[in-house]
């Protein structure tokens, strides 16, 4: 079956625009003029992914996010006129999963709707041999059931912080420089956005780290990269 992407924005013009666009890429296009017609196309028609624009009258786009993170992991693109770093943090913070700034380039777009896309296919488990890890009395992870556990409870973590942790914990005890981790977790079309993964390194540490200022698993080799602990050094 054809995707579904939701193109949420109160210009007319962009959204048959960005209709043209997707439908050449055989994506079927739903459409919605503000955060709530947004919100209720998300809840009624499951779309597999939204390019959501921040600024629309009666909700913005980032009101509209956080009501639909409240019901949906769907994923979300922003759109924006402004693509400040402080709004690009707000609207990662709040659970988007992109942000690409207006007027874009069609190529560039698509190429983040695709990226997206396949980290939201991501199968619901990754099949590891060794089952659950323990790596120390603190912290224990097992990727078969997606479940990370903090001091004996589960932590919430979203699809790209999941994919993040894996691949560090895949490695543990080898420095990722930061391209590596970009392309593997995001794709090559995301190599060199190095804010992008601090912000998410940040989360990560906020779930599973003690005292995030002071990280004891997830540890960055500055100008080069991060790597997680090995597991012996934890002993």
């Amino acid at each position: 079956m054809n995707q579904t992407v939701l193109v949420v924005d109160d210009e007319q013009k962009l959204v048959e625009l960005l209709r043209t666009i997707l439908e050449k890429e055989n994506y079927l296009v739903l459409e919605a003029h503000n955060g709530y017609e947004a919100i209720e196309k998300v809840r009624s028609d499951l779309p597999d992914l939204v390019l959501l624009d921040v600024m629309m009258p009666e909700m913005d786009g980032f009101e509209a996010l956080k009501e639909i993170r409240q019901a949906s992991n769907t994923p979300v693109i922003m759109l924006t006129v402004q693509a400040t770093e402080a709004d690009k943090v707000r609207g990662l913070e709040l659970g988007a999963d992109d942000y690409v700034a207006k007027p874009f380039d069609h190529r560039e777009l698509l190429s983040r709707v695709k990226a997206v896309m396949r980290r939201a296919a991501m199968p619901p488990s990754i099949s590891r041999s060794d089952g659950l890890i323990k790596v120390d009395d603190i912290l224990s992870i097992d990727f078969d059931k997606r479940e990370v556990i903090v001091r004996g409870e589960s932590q919430k973590l979203r699809p790209t912080e999941y994919r993040l942790l894996y691949h560090m914990v895949s490695n543990a005890g080898r420095l990722l420089s930061h391209e590596s981790l970009l392309t593997k977790v995001w794709g090559r079309e995301y190599r060199d956005d190095e804010q992008l993964l601090r912000l998410y390194i940040t989360y990560l540490r906020q779930k599973i780290e003690q005292e995030p200022a002071h990280p004891k698993y997830i540890l960055n080799e500055r100008g080069l990269g991060y790597r997680f602990i090995d597991f012996g050094e934890t002993k």
